[in-house]
């Protein structure tokens, strides 16, 4: 009787206080400690709404379809999703990108000579800014029409960035909200069990995919591949300005201070991003190939031994 008496006081002294609704959870309770039909609360700021964007979450459903319908262990259903998406989304993107490039490239001696001919013209009449400026005016108007004539205009070639930039951060977000177990959809379906199927679906150093990497082998292996890419892209120029060279530079100090980042990210996100860029610079190499050239009907001639040419370019500027 005085049991049932003190829990009768505890209740209405809690009714008293919080009326009918629960008492707050205590500052340190996080997303896991919830019941589990009970839908995380979204993180807080832009980088939880990020996080909580369709795209994130069409990604998330792909990753579980294709490691459900290929049952492989989680690692290899990153690898295989990785190189489904870059194959058949941004290789042909890429391969578009090299048509529009050397479409442009094909047209330069025709906008030097029409360039000749009108600053000719414009020496003949005068040498004042009015007709200066015209001469400036009609050869943009024509390079716009070569360029609408031969459908290769230069913005064309910037559509895979458009489309490879916001397909890699939706994937990698939706491999933390997985890794975390903070995806909303599936954590409110029941299926938490995916964060322990991750712990378990690593290989060799990186058993769980859920923590990052704590030997630095994946985040050193992206760093590394990056910078490769890099390079062999800056062998293809010649004569590079001041500010390419300052770009150049940029980029290389992103892809070292990716290696810090993979390193505190869980491991699933980088392994994704060394797999991308491996797959990424794969296709970089097939699109040298002259048989590629040859299905894609270039405008410009290439060399017929890319590779050996790569070679003996990256050996003579880092070889010495």
């Amino acid at each position: 009787e005085e049991q049932r008496s003190l829990l009768n006081w505890e209740k209405t002294l809690r009714l008293q206080i919080w009326g009918n609704d629960p008492p707050p959870a205590p500052p340190g309770l996080s997303g896991t400690d919830r019941s589990p039909g009970e839908a995380p609360a979204p993180a807080p700021g832009w980088y939880g709404s990020l996080a909580d964007l369709p795209p994130v979450h069409l990604c998330e459903d792909l990753l579980v379809s294709v490691q459900q319908l290929s049952g492989l262990p989680w690692w290899m259903s990153i690898i295989a999703a990785t190189l489904t998406v870059r194959t058949a989304v941004t290789l042909p993107l890429a391969a578009y990108q090299l048509l529009i490039v050397c479409k442009v490239e094909a047209l330069q001696a025709e906008i030097s000579e029409l360039a000749k001919r009108l600053r000719y013209e414009v020496l003949v009449r005068s040498l004042c800014s009015v007709f200066r400026f015209q001469f400036k005016k009609n050869l943009r108007r024509i390079v716009s029409q070569l360029y609408i004539r031969d459908n290769c205009h230069p913005f064309k070639a910037s559509l895979l960035v458009w489309v490879q930039l916001p397909l890699w951060i939706s994937l990698s977000l939706a491999l933390r909200n997985l890794s975390l177990n903070q995806s909303g959809e599936f954590k409110s379906a029941g299926s938490g069990s995916l964060q322990g199927e991750l712990a378990a679906g690593g290989a060799l150093w990186f058993s769980d995919l859920t923590v990052p990497d704590s030997t630095w082998i994946l985040p050193v292996c992206l760093g590394l591949t990056n910078l490769l890419i890099v390079e062999v892209f800056s062998l293809q120029r010649v004569g590079v300005s001041g500010v390419q060279r300052l770009v150049l530079n940029g980029i290389r100090g992103f892809c070292v201070l990716m290696i810090p980042i993979a390193a505190v990210v869980p491991s699933s996100m980088a392994l994704y991003w060394f797999t991308s860029s491996l797959v990424g610079f794969s296709h970089n190499l097939i699109l040298r190939s002259p048989a590629v050239h040859k299905i894609l009907r270039l405008p410009t001639r290439r060399s017929e031994t890319p590779y050996r040419d790569l070679l003996s370019a990256f050996i003579s500027k880092y070889g010495k």
